[in-house]
Formats: structure tokens, C-alpha cells, sequence
């Protein structure tokens, strides 16, 4: 077991690079699945999700070799196995993306419930309801889902609510099916397009993404090839965050402004410089933070994945401010570690009202998920004094370096391993 130790206090200054974006990741390398043949993907983060998602490719027969510590290349065109393994599967959330790859390729699939942080109910409903509507026969029995076609044609499908993880698996399952499959009330963050994308470089026919209607006319067949992933929206908007919090001064570089907008707008309104430039973003604090109001939205909206860490920055503002939660309802477990830290923090169900303190103190502190973690961190290096964070695996799914980059950025934070505790039972 690993935690981090930080004195903050300190603020952030320098340049930071951005990694390739996580969400994006967990959905092309299943999709590599569908090239029956050798792919190249690059601006891969080394992260744990990746690494999950590259070991369960591996045991489905796939040949890996990586080229840098960013480049992989990917040949599946002895990918004989269908089913994933209960173990792999439940390490991430995203372990789900091998139904629709596996079920598009070789007309069945079998994974295990897929794990990943605890946000509260995500039901694969809607996932469900694609494969059928595609010609899919499903069950889900002893925690293993199985999907089985004899074959898939094209279809019309409209989506209940509006789900990332949905519309990136009936795309997935789709790209081979006979006809044309019209999707609908589809999200539209930007590793959905960037999945699109991909699969265009391979030869499916796949227009729309970006749009909440997105359609795909079926082809025969797909070819391998080189790609490389967009950089991550929610790392880049952490390291914003990050120097806002403790009055830095930080350019965040390798990025997609476009993407950032929801984040640098709210920036802006709480007080702080955000410059953008071509693939670059700079971030200043100079004076007090203001209070905002804050709802969690679909793309383009604000994005819930960075909720906890605007909960964090709002804390220090002068004045009272509102985030409401709408896509996950668990997603505020982490505000009793901030009220550790002297932070003024009242959650009513998905809405938490904030009134900000002039300082956070230092507290020992526990990641309950990857983005409170990420959050947490922020929090202990706008604080003045010592804090240790455990439970950082919940970070490595998601951030690449984060201790590093922190360092480079002139912060005091070291990872440090903790013995794991043992009981003695009494006998």
C-alpha cells in the first residue's frame, strides 16, 4: 500500500504536459478488438485502468508490444477468446467496452460485472437495450454478462438517459452490422467523438459524434492503424484547479482548449486569469475566489467528473456557493474528509452548500475514488501544514505522474509505502 505526504502551502508554478485522456483509452484499446489486425495507438496514459485494459487484451490472445512508454502496437488478429476474466473485469468500470467489441466481432461476449470507484447505482440497462435492439440475446446471471447474436443488423435506438458508456458500447457492437444503425439522445464528450474517430481510421462509417444523434452504416470488414489519443480534458482541468487553489500560476500544456471551455468558464467567474492559447492553457490567482453556482451536466456541460475538485476550490471563496450533482448520486462521499480540514460544507442529497473558510488545515485524509482523490490532493496543497492521503490507488486509474508533476510544479508531495496492517487473531 502506497499514500502520499504533502506539505502545502506552496503555490503551484511552472508548465505541466497533459497525458492522453483516460476516458478515451478505456474504449479505443476494446475497439482495437474490431481491426482484426495490427493497430498502433499512441498518446496512451500509463495509467492502471490502460494497463488492465492492455492485460485483458493480452489474455484474449491479442500480441502486444510497446514501442515507447506511450506507444503500444496492438495486433488482434489472433483474438480467439471470448469472455474476460472475472478478476480483470472488476478492477474498472470501463472492463464493460470488451461486450460491445467482442460482441461486434465475433457475435458474443462475457465479462463480470465491471468495477471501478463507487458513485452510486450505474446500471447497464442502456447498454443492454442496444445489443438487443441489434439483433443481441442477453443474460446476466452470478454476476457474468453474456451477449450472444446469431447475427446484427442496424437499428433505431433511443436512449432513456443520456450515457457515455452506452453510446461508446452500441457504436462498438454496431460498426459491423447489417444496415444502418441510427442512435439517439447519445452523449457528446469528447472521447465519444475521438472513439468515432478511430473507428473512421480503421474504415467504419461512422458520423455524427459530437451531435446527440449519431449514425453508422454497417461495413464488412475493418484494417488496423495508427492513432493517436486526444489529451485528457479532466486531467488538464485538475491541474487548473490546482493553481487556482493555491494561488499559482501554471500553464497546462497539450491540450484542447475547446474541450476545457465548461472549466475555464467557471474559473473565470470565481476569479481567476485563464489564458488560452493553441494547445495550451494558463491559469493565475492573484486575489480572493468568488462563490459560483455549479450543476453537473451531460457535454457541454459542467463535466461531474470535476465536481470534487470545484468543491475543493469553492471551499476557500468568499462566500457561499451551490453544487448541484446530477449524474451520480454517491459522488459527494468525500466532503466529510474536506469538513476534517475545517472546510464549511452541508450536503442535502445531490446538492451541497458551501460556505467558504479563509484556510483548510492540514488532516489525515483517505481517497474514496479516483476524481475525490484527485480533489483531496488539491486540498491538502492549498493547506498549510502537513497531510497524508491514503488509498492512492483510487489516482493511479486516472493520473499518470501526478506525484511528479506536482514536483515539477514546485509542490512538496512524496508517495511513500505504508506497510499493510495485519491482525493477530486471538487464539
Amino acid at each position: 500500500m502506497e499514500k502520499f505526504i504533502i506539505h502545502g502551502g506552496i503555490p503551484l508554478k511552472g508548465e505541466v504536459t497533459i497525458g492522453g485522456a483516460k476516458n478515451a483509452a478505456v474504449a479505443i484499446l476494446p475497439a482495437t478488438i474490431l481491426a482484426g489486425g495490427k493497430c498502433v495507438i499512441e498518446n496512451l496514459p500509463c495509467i492502471s485502468d490502460v494497463m488492465a485494459s492492455l492485460q485483458i487484451l493480452s489474455e484474449l490472445g491479442a500480441d502486444i508490444r510497446m514501442l515507447s512508454r506511450s506507444s503500444y502496437a496492438i495486433d488482434t488478429s489472433r483474438v480467439d477468446l471470448t469472455e474476460v476474466s472475472n478478476e480483470l473485469s472488476r478492477q474498472m468500470r470501463a472492463s464493460y467496452y470488451f461486450l460491445g467489441a467482442l460482441l461486434g466481432r465475433f457475435g458474443q461476449a462475457q465479462v463480470a460485472m465491471p468495477g471501478g470507484c463507487n458513485l452510486g447505482p450505474r446500471p447497464i440497462d442502456q447498454h443492454l437495450k442496444a445489443f438487443t435492439a441489434l439483433g443481441g440475446v442477453d443474460s446476466v446471471e452470478y454476476g457474468m454478462i453474456r451477449v450472444k447474436a446469431e447475427s446484427l443488423h442496424g437499428a433505431h435506438i433511443f436512449f432513456d438517459t443520456v450515457s457515455v458508456g452506452a453510446t461508446m458500447n452500441a457504436m462498438l457492437a454496431a460498426v459491423f452490422a447489417d444496415g444502418l444503425t441510427v442512435l439517439e439522445n447519445v452523449a457528446r464528450e469528447p472521447h465519444v467523438v475521438d472513439l468515432a474517430n478511430f473507428l473512421n481510421m480503421m474504415g467504419a462509417d461512422v458520423y455524427g459524434a459530437g451531435t446527440d444523434v449519431i449514425k453508422i452504416h454497417g461495413v464488412q470488414r475493418l484494417h488496423g492503424c495508427t492513432y493517436s489519443i486526444i489529451p485528457d480534458q479532466i486531467e488538464a482541468g485538475s491541474y487548473m484547479v490546482a493553481a487556482a487553489a493555491t494561488g499559482g500560476d501554471v500553464t497546462v500544456r497539450n491540450v484542447t482548449p475547446k474541450h476545457l471551455e465548461p472549466i475555464s468558464v467557471k474559473l473565470r467567474a470565481a476569479g481567476c486569469e485563464v489564458e488560452e492559447f493553441d494547445d495550451s492553457v494558463r491559469v493565475r490567482r492573484t486575489g480572493a475566489l468568488q462563490p459560483l453556482k455549479i450543476k453537473t451536466m451531460p457535454h457541454p456541460g459542467f463535466p461531474t467528473d470535476m465536481q470534487p475538485l470545484m468543491t475543493v476550490l469553492l471551499s476557500l471563496a468568499k462566500g457561499t456557493s451551490i453544487v448541484t450533482e446530477s449524474i451520480w448520486e454517491n459522488r459527494f462521499r468525500y466532503v466529510d474528509e474536506l469538513i476534517h480540514m475545517g472546510a464549511n460544507i452541508k450536503v442535502d442529497g445531490q446538492v451541497a452548500v458551501i460556505e467558504g473558510v479563509d484556510h483548510l488545515r492540514p488532516a489525515p485524509l483517505r481517497a474514496t475514488d479516483l476524481r475525490a482523490g484527485a480533489a483531496l490532493v488539491v486540498a491538502a496543497l492549498a493547506a498549510d501544514g502537513l497531510s497524508e492521503l491514503e488509498e492512492t490507488s483510487h489516482i493511479d486509474r486516472g493520473y499518470e505522474n501526478m506525484v511528479e508533476k506536482l514536483q515539477d510544479l514546485g509542490a512538496d508531495i512524496r508517495r511513500i509505502e505504508t506497510p499493510i496492517a495485519t491482525i493477530t487473531r486471538a487464539m
